[in-house]
């Protein structure tokens, strides 16, 4: 009987070693995410004021403020999200609602992989060439919306499809038996259902755009446009390329770096906000299929 005593013994002592292992692992996610907010809120804290966020940039932009990056930046977001959320939403209702398995289904999948993985420098010469240059969009916010939308597009899809797969079949089953048709089952049964986790890719899409330099470089990212933009035709500004720019050209680069870091700071903190926000949103959704 002794060699089930050391055999369990080994067992308990693996599992809390490969414990301890993910707890220490995640805390030092942790420990480096904090890391990070320290030290750019320790360099940025200092240029943030009301001028900083409500002026336009100056002298070469080592002075003054953000404010056309910012309302640049959101609308280039905003204008995204337009165009990635019904058209990832419908497409992930496709894939597992509609579409049968096969060959079709599994070259879906493959491809919005596939697409997830592509660098966004991809993205920004195929935006370049099609949105602007092929459509005549010009750099223009369209075509960088439509560019950062693209990108956002496979999060969408995937998240949608695996926030479907994760609704009991049974939910489906009852609204049909009680002749409900398909659409409507999804409509109103399995969307509401789903649209908490819906959200969370929502969220992971945000991220992702709002802080993309390279399709917005080639696609409406402007050098130095100290005015708001006038329609969707026109140029922006936009923080991670303004982060980019004074952080890496010009003659007075140390000039500027307190601007880099506040631009920095400013830019973790809308995406904070949106996230949070988003996080908000998805505990009430939550709470309420719950209640109902």
């Amino acid at each position: 009987m002794e060699f089930p005593k050391k055999a369990d013994r080994l067992k308990r002592l693996t599992q809390n070693i490969i414990f301890w292992m993910a707890r220490g692992l995640s805390y030092g996610i942790v420990v480096i995410l904090l890391l990070i907010l320290f030290f750019i809120v320790r360099q940025g804290i200092e240029v943030i004021s009301w001028e900083f966020l409500t002026t336009s940039p100056r002298e070469g932009m080592t002075k003054g403020g953000i404010f056309p990056a910012i309302v640049g930046t959101f609308y280039l977001v905003m204008g995204s999200m337009l165009f990635a959320v019904p058209i990832g939403v419908m497409a992930g209702i496709y894939v597992h609602e509609y579409a049968k398995a096969g060959p079709v289904k599994r070259l879906i999948r493959i491809m919005t992989d596939n697409l997830a993985g592509v660098p966004s420098i991809i993205f920004g010469l195929f935006g370049m060439a099609l949105f602007v240059n092929q459509l005549n969009f010009g750099t223009s916010i369209l075509a960088g919306s439509l560019t950062l939308g693209l990108m956002a597009l496979p999060i969408v899809i995937r998240t949608t499809e695996e926030a479907l797969i994760a609704v009991a079949d049974h939910y489906r089953h009852a609204s049909l038996a009680l002749g409900a048709t398909r659409w409507y089952t999804i409509h109103k049964v399995v969307l509401p259902i789903a649209m908490p986790n819906i959200l969370t890719g929502l969220i992971l899409a945000v991220g992702r755009v709002s802080g993309e330099t390279a399709p917005i470089l080639f696609t409406v990212a402007a050098y130095f446009l100290p005015r708001l933009p006038s329609g969707i035709l026109d140029q922006c500004m936009a923080l991670p390329y303004h982060l980019y720019v004074i952080s890496t050209s010009g003659t007075q680069i140390e000039a500027a770096r307190p601007m880099a870091y506040g631009t920095a700071l400013v830019l973790i903190v809308i995406v904070m906000i949106v996230n949070l926000s988003a996080a908000g949103l998805r505990h009430y959704l939550s709470k309420k299929v719950k209640m109902n």
